[in-house]
């Protein structure tokens, strides 16, 4: 049975788009821009865009009953390769060894031309994740 996950605030509700979607014991996290809670784009260029993308994709997984330990697979989208190395970082940063499966693309935009990062993770949920 699909589940539909929702955070608070939810930016995804007037696009038609779930924060993630449980299945069993999988998690699967809509891609996670750098945008606070009021829906904009976060000032600081591509580390602090980064920052909050994991901030968010952290949050989704939580609402989830997963974690960023959990994550299993991700994919990480920029609009700058040249940004490659703040990537690492940022992955040092957020998650620890056993690192997850990583796709890191560069795309041509995304949906806010302001945005320079987008997470999408696939996670497993913890046994007795909400009880």
């Amino acid at each position: 049975m699909l589940e539909q996950i929702i955070t608070q605030p939810d930016n995804y509700a007037p696009f038609l788009l779930s924060q993630a979607i449980k299945f069993g014991d999988l998690l699967f996290v809509s891609g996670q821009a750098g945008a606070g809670d009021d829906g904009n784009i976060v000032a600081g260029g591509f580390r602090a865009q980064g920052e909050q993308a994991f901030a968010n994709l952290e949050r989704a997984l939580e609402a989830g009953g997963s974690s960023l330990k959990d994550v299993i697979k991700v994919t990480i989208f920029v609009t700058d390769m040249g940004n490659f190395k703040e990537v690492v970082e940022l992955r040092r940063q957020f998650f620890a060894a056993p690192y997850p499966a990583d796709t890191i693309a560069e795309i041509k935009a995304l949906y806010d031309p302001a945005a320079m990062i987008e997470i999408e993770a696939i996670a497993a949920v913890r046994p007795n994740a909400g009880s």
